[in-house]
């Protein structure tokens, strides 16, 4: 299995970006799907998750600005950023839980991450 994120770059404060993760490979099903984001010596903070009902949940710091969405039948996800602000500069990772063709299991996949800089 593939997360490959996409739409990560460059924007001034207030601005907007949308994130994209494809994921590819023998799925099953996609049950959860996050977002999640690393700045240089933190630890990776969860910003968004969604189900594959739809029920989303986000972290208080981007709530109201960021909207969590997904195409289930193109196994993808979005994060529309708005009003961002510089603290939201970071890696964002895409993060699926996957049941594979053929298994039972359930497992955990990351993207490589796409960076995000908010900066005027």
């Amino acid at each position: 299995v593939q997360l490959v994120e996409s739409g990560g770059g460059l924007v001034q404060p207030g601005g907007s970006l949308r994130l994209s993760c494809a994921a590819s490979g023998s799925i099953f099903s996609i049950n959860a799907m996050g977002w999640y984001r690393r700045t240089p010596g933190k630890e990776r903070e969860l910003v968004a998750t969604a189900t594959s009902g739809g029920i989303a949940n986000y972290a208080d710091s981007v709530k109201g600005r960021f909207t969590i969405s997904r195409d289930n039948a193109k196994n993808t996800m979005y994060l529309q950023m708005n009003s961002l602000k510089p603290e939201d500069t970071a890696v964002y990772y895409c993060n699926a839980d996957v049941t594979l063709q053929g298994s039972r299991y359930v497992r955990g996949y990351w993207g490589q991450g796409t960076q995000v800089a908010v900066s005027s």
